[in-house]
């Protein structure tokens, strides 16, 4: 591990990164926001199929 070479590609890649737009930024957090609101859905489905399935949780 040459520590030397990876502080300077570290901060090259620092060096490129720039601050997102609002329009960007507001883009991504919907995406993200929408994406999560996908895997809760399905979660909650799968919790209510399970729970009115007869037999398909053992008690």
């Amino acid at each position: 591990m040459d520590v030397p070479y990876d502080l300077t590609s570290y901060v090259r890649v620092l060096k490129l990164a720039s601050t997102p737009s609002w329009e960007e930024f507001s883009q991504v957090a919907l995406i993200a926001g929408a994406g999560v609101v996908l895997v809760g859905l399905i979660g909650f489905a799968i919790f209510v199929i399970m729970n009115f399935v007869p037999g398909a949780v053992p008690t």
